[in-house]
């Protein structure tokens, strides 16, 4: 399974991959992205499964490492869910960045509009 995560450097940049659909962390990269202990991180965790804002099935994996050990990953609508969820650096770091590239996005959007007006012949006596 390719996967890749988030990270903050030194000086607090963020870097989030283009491509969300491979985002997964594990418990540990989420607990040094966020800066919370892992009781913390799992306690948000239950009360987004608890609350149904996320499926347990849909947001959670359970992979095996390169090292030949296994642990559970989350996707990256998880991460943004604990992003808004936790009162952090890191969280709040996510948040704004999350939400600047949202805004940041400028589509060109056309609308085409196709009448079909049928002009029927008004006779007057």
């Amino acid at each position: 399974m390719e996967r890749n995560i988030i990270t903050i450097d030194e000086c607090g940049t963020i870097d989030i991959p283009s491509d969300s659909t491979v985002i997964w962390m594990s418990e540990v990269e989420l607990v040094e992205l966020f800066g919370v202990i892992a009781p913390t991180l799992r306690a948000a965790i239950k009360n987004i499964y608890r609350n149904e804002t996320l499926k347990e099935y849909r947001e959670q994996k359970y992979i095996r490492l390169k090292n030949g050990y296994s642990t559970d990953v989350y996707s990256f609508p998880m991460i943004i869910a604990l992003a808004f969820r936790l009162n952090t650096y890191g969280a709040e770091q996510i948040r704004n960045t999350v939400l600047e590239r949202m805004c940041s996005q400028k589509e060109n959007t056309s609308i085409f509009f196709l009448l079909n007006i049928r002009r029927k012949d008004v006779i007057y006596s």
